[in-house]
């Protein structure tokens, strides 16, 4: 008998707004989407890994992006979550999780365009550009949406 979401915890992960100089902001079509699926870098946290490093880790495994090309500015002082739509629920995660409950990371990029890398070991995206914050939150899926909303909000005086 499958669990009522309600019972289902949230899946600890990271997310990371990594802006270029002019503020821009990263973002990343998904390559696992048929339709356009534009986000930040986000993904789990290991067991015992602190969120900060965790970020970084995740920066790196989905733009090749290293700690060494990014200055550390802000972070989310709580836990942000969102839940899964009906039609994703059960189905990603093994169906342990009702949703997300994110830190999220502002990383300054220090390096250049041709430094990033999002064709990795196990690509997330199949393309990327640097985004305003308003169309960045307005091409976001729908249930992701007002996350980073709050992201943007916390984070608007460092962004264009």
């Amino acid at each position: 008998m499958p669990h009522s979401p309600d019972t289902l915890p949230y899946r600890p992960c990271v997310g990371v707004v990594l802006i270029n100089a002019e503020g821009l902001i990263f973002t990343g079509n998904r390559k696992d989407s048929a339709v356009a699926a534009w986000q930040m870098p986000q993904g789990g946290i290991d067991d015992g890994e602190k969120p900060r490093k965790a970020a970084l880790r995740e920066l790196w495994e989905e733009t090749g992006v290293t700690e060494d090309l990014v200055e550390f500015i802000a972070k989310t002082e709580d836990w942000l979550t969102y839940d899964l739509p009906p039609e994703l629920l059960g189905k990603v995660w093994g169906g342990k999780y009702r949703g997300q409950k994110q830190k999220w990371f502002l990383f300054r990029y220090l390096g250049r365009d041709d430094q990033v890398t999002i064709d990795t070991d196990h690509p997330e995206f199949d393309r990327w550009q640097w985004s305003e914050a308003d169309a960045m939150v307005a091409n976001i899926v729908p249930f992701k949406r007002a996350v980073y909303e709050q992201v943007v909000a916390a984070f608007r005086p460092h962004l264009r």
